[in-house]
């Protein structure tokens, strides 16, 4: 049997528990992901009767109790964790799965994921400082990367400095098939602009 996510010991016991305390019989745990691979994703732990089980769920097995992953979201799960943490309150149960909005990456992945993969975690955190963001419209036959800026990059005066020195630069030397990009954005909008 696979491992998909690490569940730690501390954390199989009380799910255990929490599970033997339902009415059901046979309930198991289920792991998915809302809107995997967008920045509204959502790791999700829910309990699982034996009904709901999808036929491509892939489960878990572990000692104490089964886990039900959701197939579709198994690439963005990549080095998940389940910890609890005991405390004089009871505990807390954590996910962490760093992967959720954009799974990772290699070279031979298809080159709008590779896009993605770097506005997400290498561009994106730096226009956030300035309330901005970057995605991914379209990339052309001819290797051109279409982007729409949003937030305060939407209508900033600096958005043509951001997009040849930061955004192409970065692309260009990263994504061998990425031979420019182009801004669709209407920069007329200027209400939430870093810089007027």
């Amino acid at each position: 049997m696979a491992t998909y996510v690490d569940i730690t010991p501390d954390a199989e016991v009380y799910l255990a528990e929490l599970l033997d305390k339902q009415t059901v019989e046979g309930m198991s745990v289920r792991i998915f992901i809302t809107q995997p691979g967008t920045r509204y994703a959502e790791t999700c732990l829910a309990y699982c009767r034996p009904e709901e089980v999808n036929p491509t769920d892939e489960l878990q097995a572990m000692d104490k109790l089964r886990v039900y992953i959701e197939a579709m979201s198994i690439p963005y799960l990549e080095e998940s964790k389940i910890d609890f943490a005991k405390d004089r309150m009871g505990g807390q149960l954590t996910i962490k799965a760093p992967n959720a909005k954009m799974p990772k990456v290699s070279a031979d992945s298809p080159v709008d994921e590779r896009i993605n993969y770097l506005l997400y975690t290498e561009i994106n955190p730096g226009l956030a400082s300035h309330g901005g963001e970057v995605s991914l419209v379209e990339l052309t036959d001819d290797g051109v990367a279409i982007l729409k800026f949003g937030g305060g990059c939407q209508g900033c005066s600096a958005v043509d400095m951001t997009l040849k020195d930061g955004v192409e630069s970065t692309l260009v030397a990263k994504v061998p098939e990425v031979t420019s990009v182009r801004d669709v954005t209407d920069h007329t909008q200027t209400d939430n602009a870093y810089f007027k």
